[in-house]
């Protein structure tokens, strides 16, 4: 049962047509399942998105009203991508369509491929995104008064992945963010920093500089001890080496350094994975909010078969916990288990139930369910 604790300041869900909607791209992923990308001939297509991925687990698993503001080209590759979308019941209506030039020079749909590693062999990703539709959306792409105000939305989610993409995704993402808050959306954020993305339109000083705007604007933040330190530009005493295992006692210092400075946040939360091999990880989470910190269950030697879409997934179920339960706890509880859940299952997306979390945020095994 939810706890008296602090809550978040949420519409109500009979005044809003969505109680999710996300922004960022949804690219096309290419599996090669127990195999490895540079020798299969066949691979697994799947659909994700970072963004994306929390509406699609809100959806699919907690049975919520999602969309996800996005573009894709208008051929074949983009509409798979968006029947994919369709399967996981996240509305498309909000989808961008760009004319295609028949060889892709101007604009194209992202691919990604990814391999899943195993034991002391890591996971892959190798994305082949430029030029991408979803990378050349600009501030006046969508009409936020819309979504956000007549149509109501109660939870806005977009994330460092998008706004990293192009200047003209960085400033959308501002505007974004600025808009949901001016319409009483609750905004949240994963800061998801990633080198690669930023190195050619700025680096760090740029990550840093967009994320910091959007983060005046953002109720719950999520992102590690190395997001707050790369993206936000905080370090504090015992900060961890890229690469390490996160440390939850860094993690909180971090927190109580950024709400300091960010007095806007109202959550902070992140997943904390020690990484023994590919396959088997520990893994929980923890959350902050009104001066206190909340920490779900352990999962010690978790067995992973798909990493990828883990920690979109605890952000999901922890949107869930704030959207149905209102309660810190339940947040956290909801957003451990179904991470842990997705990493069960193939594809950066949950396969899981909503009766699959409950089962082990209650404490149930692995027994067979007949």
């Amino acid at each position: 049962m939810p706890s008296k604790q602090p809550s978040l300041a949420v519409k109500q869900a009979a005044a809003c047509a969505f109680e999710q909607v996300s922004l960022g791209e949804v690219m096309l992923r290419l599996d090669p399942g127990e195999g490895r990308i540079r020798t299969s001939r066949s691979f697994a297509a799947w659909e994700g998105g970072g963004e994306y991925n929390t509406s699609r687990g809100l959806r699919k698993c907690f049975g919520l009203r999602s969309a996800v503001c996005t573009a894709l080209v208008d051929n074949e590759v983009g509409h798979l991508i968006e029947d994919c979308i369709m399967q996981g019941g996240v509305a498309t209506e909000f989808i961008k369509w760009r004319g295609d030039d028949g060889i892709g020079r101007t604009v194209r749909n992202g691919l990604n491929f990814t391999e899943r590693g195993f034991g002391i062999r890591g996971a892959v990703g190798v994305p082949d995104r430029g030029n991408s539709a979803a990378s050349q959306l600009k501030p006046g792409d969508f009409d936020w008064g819309n979504l956000f105000g007549r149509l109501g939305t109660r939870w806005f989610h977009t994330g460092g992945i998008f706004a990293a993409l192009s200047p003209s995704t960085a400033e959308l993402a501002i505007e974004a963010v600025k808009a949901a808050k001016k319409q009483g959306t609750i905004v949240s954020y994963d800061l998801n920093y990633r080198p690669s993305l930023w190195k050619s339109i700025g680096g760090l000083k740029k990550a840093q500089e967009v994320n910091r705007e959007i983060a005046r604007h953002v109720d719950v933040m999520i992102g590690n001890e190395e997001d707050f330190t790369a993206s936000l530009g905080f370090k504090v005493r015992g900060s961890r080496r890229r690469g390490e295992a996160i440390d939850a006692g860094a993690f909180k210092a971090m927190i109580g350094a950024a709400v300091k400075e960010f007095k806007n946040f109202k959550v902070a939360a992140t997943t904390l994975r020690r990484v023994h091999t590919a396959t088997r990880n520990d893994w929980r989470a923890i959350l902050w909010q009104g001066g206190k910190f909340y920490e779900s269950r352990q999962y010690r030697d978790l067995e992973i078969l798909d990493r990828v879409g883990g920690g979109d997934s605890f952000a999901s179920g922890l949107q869930f916990g704030f959207l149905e339960f209102n309660d810190p706890q339940m947040a956290v509880d909801y957003g451990a288990a179904h991470g842990a859940l997705a990493s069960t299952t193939p594809g950066d997306t949950s396969m899981a139930t909503r009766a699959d979390v409950e089962r082990l945020v209650a404490g149930g095994g692995a027994r067979i369910a007949r």
